[in-house]
């Protein structure tokens, strides 16, 4: 079976490196040479270069000379897995047991954009690693593989992005023979019980310190490394945070957003119904206790 692979994040070079190990035959792969849009950015070329495997560096994979490139490789199957752009009608036909792709939630739910960080920010004990056949539509093809992932209280988006990556691996393991024999099943999505998550905004990543503690706690660890952060708007300034810890309730008549404490390097701020602790952050100066943010 001959794979053509389009890829440009860290779980591309890690599923990458699986095909070539499970000795699939890549035969082609596209990438990019940097990017703005992708915080786990990662180039694959190197796997390329060591394998002897043809690549481009592509800006539009609709691009009418991508499309005569991938042509002439004579791919059986095109995987995607890590691609910021929609892929069109001349590619996702061009070979002929179709594209697959990837998406780290339980389809039909939760279809869309950011599905990691959704999933943490909004509190979700548990999502999917899902493979399925892609179409015109957004994530609503049939399902070749999904596997159930748990999210603990303590995973954040590194923790959840491996766990989900383990999954993939394993799961690929499974089906590329599969599909290289045609002993695949295909399982139709369930349209009505679909819903879409939107794109990020800024906004979204700002704390707002009269949301409750467990609010801000779970949008710290949705936006923290490999993504972008969440932050606090300070002064026309803009600070990471990267880390908290939930900590006291106070009952008494204190206002959100205002400083408690301050030591070792650590902040405790007062929430909606609590108080936060910003255990990493980019602070070059500590606030004082009993400033607000």
């Amino acid at each position: 079976m001959r794979i053509f692979f389009i890829g440009t994040v860290e779980f591309s070079k890690r599923t990458l490196n699986k095909i070539v190990d499970l000795k699939g035959n890549i035969v082609g792969v596209a990438t990019k040479s940097k990017s703005g849009f992708n915080a786990d950015f990662s180039d694959l070329t190197p796997i390329c270069e060591a394998n002897g495997i043809p690549f481009k560096y592509v800006k539009d994979i609709n691009a009418p000379h991508i499309i005569d490139w991938i042509q002439t490789l004579q791919p059986d199957i095109i995987f995607c897995f890590g691609w910021s752009s929609l892929l069109k009608k001349d590619l996702l036909t061009l070979a002929p047991k179709g594209v697959i792709g990837y998406h780290p939630a339980a389809l039909p739910s939760n279809r869309g954009r950011h599905p990691i960080i959704w999933a943490l920010v909004l509190g979700l004990q548990e999502t999917a690693s899902t493979f399925f056949f892609m179409g015109e539509g957004a994530d609503d093809g049939d399902i070749l593989s999904q596997e159930k992932v748990e999210i603990s209280k303590a995973d954040d988006a590194s923790s959840l992005y491996e766990k989900l990556t383990t999954s993939a691996l394993n799961q690929i393991a499974v089906f590329l023979d599969q599909l290289a024999s045609d002993t695949y099943m295909r399982l139709q999505q369930d349209h009505s019980k679909a819903n879409s998550w939107r794109k990020r905004s800024r906004k979204d990543g700002e704390i707002d310190f009269r949301m409750s503690s467990q609010a801000i706690y779970n949008l710290v660890r949705g936006l923290t490394r490999p993504y972008v952060g969440a932050h606090i708007d300070k002064e026309e300034e803009e600070i990471k945070v990267w880390k908290v810890e939930i900590g006291k309730t106070y009952n008494t008549n204190i206002e959100p957003g205002k400083v408690l404490n301050v030591k070792n390097n650590q902040i405790e701020v007062k929430t909606g119904d609590g108080s936060i602790w910003l255990v990493e952050h980019e602070f070059t100066i500590l606030p004082d206790v009993n400033e607000y943010f």
